[in-house]
């Protein structure tokens, strides 16, 4: 599966405002903490890729009110979830896409054990809220990173590596729709941002 994404730092009220204009439709809410990993066997920066143990918390839609930056109170009661995510080197120089394979984890304690035990030994840790909204087929998401501020994203997935340029144009076309310039996005991940922030 290939994830194709468009990213870009863009103010969230404008675009909430523009999606709401659209006809998106909002999809969820959460609180996600990314720990990724660096492997015994090779170097994932020099490789480009990328494991990850997400730990997502969940709010339900249509939950009162918005929250303020770093207000959590509405998701602390859901049950999280886990995934673990393997991200290869990005496929092609017009977007953030890559080949992803993804799988939920029943206990993501166990699961940061087994990595340990094979020495895969965390590297960084990515924490954002994540609003989701539905549009013309795509995802948007309106991140808040933890020490790097707001973004926008728009991805869609496909089974096809030759359908991956059509996807990325259609992704491109939402962002113009939502009064945002497909030329500014950041290929560089939130991991990656945070990294050279800290440089």
């Amino acid at each position: 599966m290939y994830e194709v994404e468009l990213k870009l730092r863009a103010d969230h009220d404008s675009v909430r405002e523009a999606l709401n204009d659209a006809g998106a439709s909002l999809d969820r809410r959460v609180r996600q903490v990314d720990t990724y990993y660096d492997a015994p066997h090779r170097d994932f920066a020099e490789t480009d890729e990328a494991l990850r143990l997400r730990a997502e918390t969940r709010e339900r839609v249509g939950a009162s009110g918005a929250q303020a930056p770093g207000d959590h109170s509405d998701v602390a009661d859901a049950e999280p979830t886990t995934r673990v995510t393997y991200k290869g080197p990005l496929v092609e120089a017009e977007s953030k896409t890559r080949e992803e394979h993804e799988t939920e984890v029943v206990d993501g304690d166990e699961a940061a054990d087994i990595l340990a035990g094979l020495g895969f030994e965390p590297a960084a840790v990515v924490e954002k809220d994540r609003t989701f909204f539905e549009l013309d087929g795509y995802t948007v998401s309106l991140d808040r990173v933890d020490g790097l501020g707001e973004f926008v994203e728009v991805e869609a997935e496909t089974a096809a590596s030759d359908a991956v340029a059509e996807v990325r144009e259609g992704a491109a076309d939402v962002l113009s729709d939502l009064g945002l310039d497909p030329d500014d996005q950041i290929r560089t991940s939130y991991l990656g941002l945070l990294l050279d922030a800290e440089n």
